[in-house]
């Protein structure tokens, strides 16, 4: 663990408790069972469902439907809604890299054919978009599909202009906009669509959220290489074994410009020991420490956007989930 670190867990923060009972019908929703689909392959579904756990994307549409004081009851079924995307995207993208485990269960591809776990995630997301579509707001189905446009257009651009490329900073934040950010965006937005908040008050809200998500996903690009399998639920170093490069293997190389197993993870041409030998490096280099103090500057200037609105306990379940964020051990 880095100098300094805490390892908080989502067990010690307050939205469990403080809004149980909307998750709980979040939850109803997520397991109520979908048409038509096979029974097999709805308990897969299911089952990825139930491995979800943290359910922060749902806690933080909820938490900012009240800190701007709208309807709640709208808020839950888009809440569900943003949570089935999120687990769309999971059963594609564990196809597109053939990942065979995802916390530590079986992917859907590894028990089912390409062609099968491909339409599995489009019924998720068909089911999706009717959860969205209750909340009777187009506004917010129209910001809902714009979503996973860029969801998916991040995907292909990686597959198209990402991949044996060593990518920029600024590449990089883009990439996990559009895999991280932009949901976590939607979802504390969405707070303020509900309410008929101004463009200039949801496009913070919209920051908030990107920054946020810029933040988490920074530090599991960091986790990737500092923690160890059983707490990833996946192989440790991942990223690097699919050619990705993140932003503190970025740093890593700027600091080490000569190191040439870059290039041999980029051509997909590293042997195992070379994986081994380079996150062992990254491991006892300073990549960790500076990719944090990034995160850690996203979450401050994420809580100032925060502290605009009246201090409520769903606001401060709000920061707290912002500073779990970059507190995530390991």
């Amino acid at each position: 663990m880095m100098s300094g670190a805490v390892n908080m867990k989502t067990s010690e923060l307050q939205y469990r408790s403080l809004i149980r009972d909307e998750l709980q019908e979040v939850q109803a929703y997520l397991l109520h069972p979908v048409p038509n689909m096979p029974p097999p392959l709805s308990e897969a579904i299911k089952e990825l469902i139930n491995s979800g756990g943290k359910r922060l994307r749902p806690a933080l549409t909820i938490l900012s439907t009240y800190i701007c004081g709208a309807d709640v009851v709208q808020a839950i079924p888009l809440a569900a809604a943003i949570e089935m995307l999120h687990t769309a995207t999971l059963i594609h993208d564990d196809l597109i890299d053939n990942a065979r485990v995802r916390r530590g269960a079986k992917t859907l591809n590894a028990c089912w054919s390409p062609s099968t776990t491909v339409l599995a995630g489009d019924v998720v997301f068909a089911w999706a978009a009717k959860l969205a579509a209750q909340t009777q707001n187009l506004y917010l189905m129209k910001r809902f599909s714009e979503t996973l446009e860029v969801i998916c257009y991040g995907e292909l651009n990686q597959m198209f202009y990402g991949l044996g490329v060593l990518p920029t900073v600024t590449t990089y934040y883009e990439r996990i906009y559009a895999k991280t950010g932009s949901l976590f965006a939607l979802t504390t937005e969405a707070g303020g669509i509900l309410a008929r908040y101004s463009e200039a008050q949801v496009q913070q809200l919209h920051r908030f959220g990107m920054l946020l998500g810029r933040a988490f996903q920074i530090v599991d690009d960091i986790l990737d290489f500092m923690s160890d399998e059983d707490t990833l639920g996946k192989p440790v170093g991942s990223d690097l074994r699919h050619g990705l490069i993140t932003l503190p293997v970025l740093h890593y190389v700027q600091t080490f410009p000569g190191d040439t197993r870059i290039s041999q993870v980029l051509q997909r041409t590293a042997t195992e020991e070379t994986y081994q030998s380079l996150i062992e490096d990254l491991h006892h280099s300073d990549a960790a420490e500076w990719a944090m103090t990034q995160a850690q500057e996203d979450v401050r200037q994420a809580l100032e956007i925060l502290y605009g609105y009246p201090p409520t306990p769903y606001r401060h379940a709000m920061e707290e989930i912002a500073h779990f964020s970059i507190q995530r051990g390991y």
